[in-house]
């Protein structure tokens, strides 16, 4: 459970890392195929790195809909809740659960179309392949252009990422209905840094006793 509260940054993480390599490298080699250096230029040049582009975009994709999860769990996702909150206690709390099982039943909607659309656009192909199933009246399925990858692992992205926004979205509600609290996000915290509290008063304080010492100080030296 501990590994599945922190799914989706780990999965950002790593692609976030590969993507920035692959750009990286795919910029190194196109500027260095450039400059006429004998034996390099021309190993190079035999280097394909045209699919570098395709995958960092399908990486951002997944991203995207990973990114999206998270929101969900941290509270993050922009909210207009200016009228719930003026109403009664009783009632705020029905339409903030009103509006969880909505964004559940949606993401859970769109999960269960991009599953089939993915199922349909070639992974019944793969799988039944995988199983030495009769494969006569099935499609293959179409592949990316530089990549040469089956979409359907492309559009896999569609039913994974509004599965988990689904469950995050089921996961919220039932701790708001047990608890009464919504995660919230507080934009000027960084995470792996302590917060600290420091009281006005203390501060102050101190600040006074820094600068009695301080004059203590100076008339000593005069």
């Amino acid at each position: 459970m501990k590994y599945l509260d922190h799914l989706e940054e780990i999965i950002i993480t790593f692609l976030i890392g590969a993507a920035t390599c692959i750009i990286a490298v795919a910029v190194a080699h196109r500027y260095l195929s450039g400059i006429p250096i004998p034996g390099m230029q021309d190993w190079l040049l035999t280097v394909n790195m045209s699919w570098a582009q395709e995958l960092c975009i399908y990486m951002f994709v997944w991203m995207a809909k990973f990114g999206a999860a998270y929101g969900v769990r941290t509270g993050i996702h922009v909210g207009v809740d200016v009228l719930v909150n003026r109403l009664p206690e009783t009632w705020r709390l029905k339409c903030v659960l009103l509006g969880i099982a909505g964004g559940a039943l949606f993401t859970g909607l769109i999960g269960t179309l991009g599953a089939r659309f993915v199922w349909e656009n070639g992974m019944h192909y793969a799988v039944f392949s995988k199983l030495a199933m009769d494969l006569t009246e099935l499609i293959e399925g179409p592949v990316t252009p530089d990549l040469e990858w089956p979409t359907w692992i492309i559009y896999s992205a569609v039913p994974l990422g509004s599965y988990l926004m689904c469950f995050r979205f089921l996961q919220v509600g039932w701790t708001f209905f047990r608890t009464g609290e919504l995660p919230h996000h507080d934009h000027t915290h960084v995470d792996g840094l302590e917060e600290e509290v420091v009281d006005e008063t203390e501060a102050l304080e101190e600040f006074e006793v820094h600068k009695f010492e301080k004059q203590e100080k100076d008339g000593g030296a005069k």
